[in-house]
């Protein structure tokens, strides 16, 4: 038992989401974000692009739009009534102050407790390398999470300075330090969620996810790290330090 995660800390009220595209918040997050939301707690979705440059037979002027109707679609299953996204581009994100002051304009406007977002490292868990997309977008989050309670960066978005972030909860990360039980009807909830994404995955061809499949052996190959039938699980990183500095006694 001593070597099970911690659960994710739920002592908060509201959380952002920020990805890069349409459907990266699907694949395990929302499924917490199901179990957030019926307690009662405001989740409230950032996309850096509309994913526009997603699938290989639709033009991104087709694309994006429709790929904004699924997410918001998918969104609506997990309890989520604010999506909400930018205009960077598919494909070739940037990483740098106007990625950063975009989602920093966001934390000030929505004053989040958290911010969950994707892995920005080079290799994903398994492996596999990460999308560029993913990397920026992911990076920019926690520098944005900073940047978001100092008033003189970024003092031009005239906004109030935000300095109420406790963590960034990382999914798919190959390093998690803690999980959430999404056992039953949030699992249930967050296939739905990705499951709205009917024409993005169709667009993939035969190698497309089936969302049932694949989310529910993600949930069940996490589990046991948290002792649970099925877990999403995150990586935390603290804007701070997890209790006194080291260098105070007791």
């Amino acid at each position: 038992m001593n070597d099970l995660l911690p659960a994710l800390p739920e002592d908060w009220e509201r959380c952002l989401c920020v990805a890069a595209h349409p459907d990266d918040i699907e694949y395990g997050a929302a499924s917490a974000v199901a179990r957030w939301t019926a307690q009662g707690k405001t989740v409230t979705y950032l996309l850096a692009t509309s994913g526009e440059a997603g699938i290989d037979s639709i033009h991104p002027d087709q694309a994006g739009p429709m790929r904004r109707d699924e997410e918001r679609a998918g969104a609506r299953e997990v309890g989520v009534e604010v999506v909400e996204f930018l205009t960077h581009q598919d494909g070739i994100v940037e990483y740098g102050p106007a990625l950063r002051r975009d989602i920093t304009s966001a934390i000030r406007r929505h004053r989040p407790d958290i911010i969950v977002s994707g892995d920005f490292n080079v290799r994903m868990i398994g492996g596999m390398v990460n999308q560029a997309d993913h990397r920026a977008v992911g990076l920019a989050a926690l520098d944005a999470a900073r940047d978001a309670g100092n008033r003189w960066i970024f003092p031009e978005l005239d906004l109030p300075a935000w300095g109420g972030v406790r963590f960034v909860a990382y999914g798919g990360s190959a390093n998690p330090t803690h999980g959430v039980d999404i056992t039953g009807d949030p699992l249930e909830r967050g296939i739905a969620s990705l499951e709205a994404h009917a024409e993005y995955t169709k667009g993939l061809g035969p190698g497309g996810p089936d969302a049932r499949a694949m989310l529910s052996w993600m949930a069940r190959q996490s589990g046991p790290a948290i002792g649970a039938g099925a877990g999403a699980l995150f990586e935390v990183m603290s804007l701070g330090f997890d209790g006194p500095p080291p260098w105070v006694t007791a």
